[in-house]
Parts: C-alpha cells; structure tokens; sequence
C-alpha cells in the first residue's frame, strides 16, 4: 500500500504541482528518509500510522546523522507536504508534521561581487578565441538578466527575443517568466550568436541551444563553474564565486540602486517575496548614515 501512495504522491507532484522532475526525486528522496526510518523501527508499519510521536523520533534519527538545521528543514517541509497530500485524498484525517515545528535557521548572506570585481573577472577573458567570446558572453547573461546555471545552460535560441528586449526563461516547476535583456547581454548574445556560434560545429540535437561546447553540444554547469572558477584565479577574487554568485549579484545591485522588490522578485522567478528581501538585508551603509541623522546619540 505505501508503495501506490507513493506513485499517486510522484504522480501529484508531477501533474498537479507541475514541478520539474529534479524537484520531484528531491521531495521522493526527502520522503524515503522517513520510510527508512520507519521500517527500522517496525516492520509492520505502514505510512498511514504516522504520528505525532513517530516525526518527533525521526527528527532525533535525522539530527543524529548530522544533517545541518537547514536540511532537516527541508525534509520535514517536504514530508509535512506529502502528509497534506494523502489528507486531500482522505487517507488520512489529520496530517500528523502540522504538529511539529521546523527546526530554526539563520538565514545566510550571499556572496555578492562588486561592480569592480565583475570587472576584473571579464578583464580576464581572451576575447580574441571563440570560447573567450562564448564565455563573456555567459558572464554577462548571469549578471544581466540574473539567471540560475541551470536557465543558462538550457536557454535556447528561441527564447531570446531581440526585438523586445526580453528572455523568455523556463524557471523551477517548469514555470516561465520574462527577463529584461540589458544592452550589454544584448550586445554579447548577439556577437556570440553570428560571429561564433554561427561558424562552429552543432551536434545533432542541439540546434536550439545557445551555449556550446568545441564538440557541439551544450555545456554542461559543471563547465560553467570550472570556467568562472578560472577566471576568478586569474582576477585574483579570493571569495568563494560560483555561477549563483553572478545571480545575488544581479539582484543585490538592483535593490541598492533603488529598484523595487516586487520587479526583481519577477525577474529572479522567486515564488515568494521573502526568498527576495534577503537582498535588503546586503548593504548596511544605509543603516549607518540612518543612524547618524536621526539618532540623538549621534
């Protein structure tokens, strides 16, 4: 029986939610911790005994094996939202992890690089080869329109719309949104475009991808980081930058400049406004200079 709520659960996942099939096995992956647990503790268990006592025990088991808070967070989100399931579908009555609080996680600051320090990683490309002229192309496409590594690697021709300024991203679940495109990523997509893409080889397959490797196909974001991490050496950028780097910078820039959260929120493709405050919590000056204008200390 567990076995069937499982498919019905992959099923909804798939169907109803509409997430990607990566977000699917994370929630499945996440769910079969609990299913581990379970059949240690009684081989006759079954999922819809689930209780209150038996969440608390596995929070223990999962602690113990030394996952950090913020894991241990998203595997009790994500079972709580398997319990909701099987609620709608009245094999249950009550869902057993609303009972349970999610362990408390400080929220991390990002990475952010300065202006300067894009800069000085651009200023390290050998834009006379074709693959300098690919990668500064994908530098400027990850801090001009903000995109993940996974968006960048699958964009395809056409999604590019130059007449209008936009990019037409396939996000998380599977949901689309429309990002500007700034005159540099414009200026960069389109000498790439004609001037190397245009003249090197396309494997079979792979004609609608922007981003190519020299065998023709596209790259893969394991290229992506070695090909930052490169360049980050080079520029002397001792800070830990990865692709997602590229993307808090984007974001942190906008709001410092005085965009509003809501637009960047859209552009970023977060569900909620809270993933995008993060971004307010960057730059401290401005509590500083509150502080010395308006506190009568100061």
């Amino acid at each position: 029986m567990d076995k069937d709520f499982i498919q019905g659960y992959r099923i909804y996942l798939k169907l109803e939610r509409g997430l990607s099939a990566n977000s699917v096995e994370a929630y499945l992956n996440d769910l079969s911790k609990l299913l581990l647990f379970t059949e240690g503790k009684n081989h006759g268990f079954s999922i819809e005994k689930t209780d209150k006592e038996t969440l608390r025990s596995f929070i223990l088991w999962i602690n113990e094996m030394g996952l950090s808070a913020s894991s241990q967070s998203r595997i009790l989100s994500g079972i709580r939202n398997f319990f909701s399931y099987l609620q709608e579908e009245q094999v249950i009555s009550q869902n057993p992890a609303d009972l349970i609080d999610l362990p408390r996680i400080g929220r991390k600051l990002p990475v952010v690089l300065t202006v300067e320090e894009i800069d000085a990683i651009v200023g390290q490309i050998d834009h006379s080869t074709p693959e300098g002229t690919r990668n500064r192309c994908i530098i400027e496409v990850l801090y001009g329109c903000g995109l993940r590594v996974s968006e960048l690697v699958n964009l395809k021709i056409s999604q590019i719309y130059f007449q209008y300024d936009y990019l037409k991203i396939i996000g998380k679940g599977n949901k689309e949104r429309m990002v500007p495109l700034g005159s540099e990523a414009k200026k960069q997509l389109l000498l790439y475009i004609n001037s190397v893409r245009k003249h090197g080889k396309i494997a079979k397959g792979y004609q609608e991808y922007v981003f190519l490797n020299r065998f023709g196909k596209k790259l893969s974001r394991v290229m992506i980081f070695m090909i930052i991490k490169d360049l980050c050496e080079k520029a002397g950028i001792r800070k830990k930058v990865s692709p997602h780097t590229f993307r808090h910078s984007f974001a942190t820039h906008l709001v410092d400049g005085g965009a509003d959260l809501r637009a960047v929120q859209e552009m970023l493709g977060h569900a909620s406004i809270t993933t995008t405050e993060i971004y307010t919590h960057l730059d401290t000056s401005y509590l500083k200079d509150t502080i010395i204008q308006y506190h009568p200390r100061s």
